[in-house]
């Protein structure tokens, strides 16, 4: 049992109706969840009001209602606190009703369009292998030490995420990594949360769907920064022109860059780049990395600074880093019996794609063929579709598109809007194939002996979700078993 008025701390209070010393057994934003002596939020979604349902949640024995909008049927035994936000003060009660967990942890928090992932991986890989017990939050899985959590979203909701860094602590972790995406900084999920640093990889188009502009989305992710407190670091992407727009109004008084292409606080140099790995020279240190790509030479020296500022030893954080691998679906490699190799990665934006496509065709052999398997999901930003169809020509001798997700669209449409990027004189090279294990096969038998054959869009995702169904799809797995026939 908690008492309510304890768990009110940071929130600003409109006003309160009823007895804020009662004690309450449970916080949740779902009526369907309560039982007797739950505290209820009434959060305003995006489909869902939760004050539609307050009723519902003192019907089911809820004794207090957090809100914006106070009920006009008041009921005596209930008691109502009015916030100016009910988002931002989910956050605050849920790290207050876990105790205030992030603040017992180093926890960093990484955002922008891509590498996010990625990042967040190998930081915890790297950090265990440094002899730390660590958590992570990312799309993939979470990791309690060495506990698998399964993932649902980018950053899960203030309850779940403080849920999960209470276990954290409770385990003996003292890192704890993390992905922000904009949606989570938008509705306030990540509120109540004391980060230790924050990072910026970079920021193309995307989440248009949900941002409606490219200015709102960059705005998002720069109020992480805003909302860091003194005590915290900033590092960013220098080489991004928004980059130094995310410290323009940050309070953290650690202020750093990293770059390839200009001075900053962290540089590196690509020596040299090749399907097997990149060779960089990071602040005068000549290292051979596993991954492969500039993208991922950014995602090392991101890394790579993040750790410094940790204050951990350069020499060990880069040996460790040079023996490790991408994330899962993260220009995942498959490799054919006729020695055709398949790619199969979670680029799903216009600029992902191009890195990724731009990075094959650039360390291809002469003869190899580049054929690119990829589609965009459905009820998402329509306007990067013919977008991603004019990239995969661009940089592939021929082109399948498909399916990836479409979710409640017709999936028909969705290649239809991809198609209307494809130039006229590409048309001949470029195939619409709605199934995707048909496309990926499809693919499979046109290449021969060396070619690279890239399947793009899914990555590390085990489902393919139609109708609000998912169904079970592996695009690692489809594509070995075209392979390898």
């Amino acid at each position: 049992m908690t008492n309510v008025e304890n768990l009110l701390q940071n929130i600003a209070v409109v006003q309160s109706l009823g007895n804020l010393q009662i004690n309450i057994q449970n916080i949740h934003f779902d009526s369907r969840k309560i039982t007797p002596q739950d505290l209820f939020v009434a959060v305003k979604g995006t489909n869902v009001d939760g004050h539609d349902y307050i009723d519902k949640a003192i019907s089911q024995g809820a004794n207090v209602v957090v809100c914006e909008e106070l009920p006009q049927n008041i009921q005596e035994t209930v008691t109502y606190i009015q916030v100016a936000s009910s988002a931002k003060a989910l956050g605050w009660l849920a790290s207050n009703y876990y105790d205030n967990p992030s603040q017992k942890l180093k926890l960093v928090g990484i955002t922008g369009t891509n590498g996010k992932t990625t990042t967040v991986t190998l930081l915890y890989q790297l950090f265990q292998k440094l002899g730390y017990q660590v958590g992570l939050l990312s799309t993939i899985q979470n990791y309690i030490h060495e506990t698998v959590i399964p993932a649902r979203l980018t950053t899960p909701n203030p309850l779940e995420i403080n849920r999960l860094m209470a276990e954290m602590v409770k385990a003996g972790c003292t890192h704890c990594f993390m992905e922000v995406s904009s949606h989570a900084v938008v509705q306030e999920r990540i509120a109540g949360l004391q980060f230790t640093g924050a990072a910026f990889t970079n920021i193309s188009h995307d989440h248009l769907d949900f941002h409606e502009t490219f200015a709102n989305y960059i705005e998002a992710k720069k109020q992480f920064f805003d909302q860091l407190p003194a005590s915290a670091f900033a590092l960013v992407n220098a080489d991004d022109k928004r980059g130094m727009v995310m410290l323009q109004n940050t309070r953290a008084k650690t202020q750093r860059t990293f770059a390839l292409k200009q001075m900053a606080d962290f540089k590196a140099r690509v020596v040299e780049s090749t399907l097997q790995g990149l060779f960089l020279e990071i602040e005068g240190v000549e290292v051979w990395f596993q991954m492969i790509g500039y993208f991922n030479a950014y995602n090392l020296l991101g890394i790579y600074g993040i750790a410094m500022l940790l204050e951990e030893d350069a020499t060990e954080v880069l040996t460790i880093l040079s023996g490790l691998k991408s994330a899962p679906g993260r220009f995942e490699k498959v490799i054919g019996k006729a020695g055709t190799t398949g790619v199969v990665d979670y680029s799903h934006t216009p600029d992902a794609l191009e890195n990724v496509l731009q990075t094959i065709f650039e360390l291809r052999q002469d003869g190899q063929k580049i054929i690119t398997v990829v589609g965009c999901g459905g009820n998402r930003d329509a306007t990067k579709r013919p977008v991603m169809a004019q990239i995969a020509c661009q940089y592939s001798d021929l082109v399948l598109l498909t399916s990836d997700n479409p979710r409640f669209e017709d999936p028909m449409q969705i290649l239809e809007d991809m198609k209307k990027g494809v130039p006229i004189d590409d048309e001949p090279k470029t195939t619409v194939i709605e199934s995707r294990r048909a496309a990926i096969q499809q693919a499979c038998t046109f290449a021969s002996g060396q070619d690279i054959v890239l399947v793009a869009g899914k990555g590390h995702e085990t489902y393919q979700e139609i109708e609000g169904v998912r169904h079970d799809f592996d695009d690692r797995l489809v594509l070995n078993e075209y392979l390898n026939q």
